[in-house]
């Protein structure tokens, strides 16, 4: 799950850089990390997913709601 990128010619050090943060967002790794930074039991990550389920269907009833 390494993201490696190599400098084009001509191209300069901020651009390399600004590709590189590019596909590290694009590819999840900072996501995954932030997750296993602490152990969280199953339960409770069963938990925080039905609380955002529920968020989620909130969120979309309300837009529907606004639409008509």
């Amino acid at each position: 799950m390494a993201v490696t990128v190599e400098l084009k010619p001509g191209e300069s050090q901020e651009a390399l850089l600004r590709r590189f943060r590019k596909r590290v967002t694009n590819s999840g790794i900072l996501s995954v990390v932030r997750r296993k930074r602490w152990h969280i039991s199953k339960s409770e990550l069963s938990r925080i997913e039905k609380k955002k389920s529920i968020r989620r269907a909130r969120r979309r009833q309300r837009k529907l709601s606004m639409m008509r």
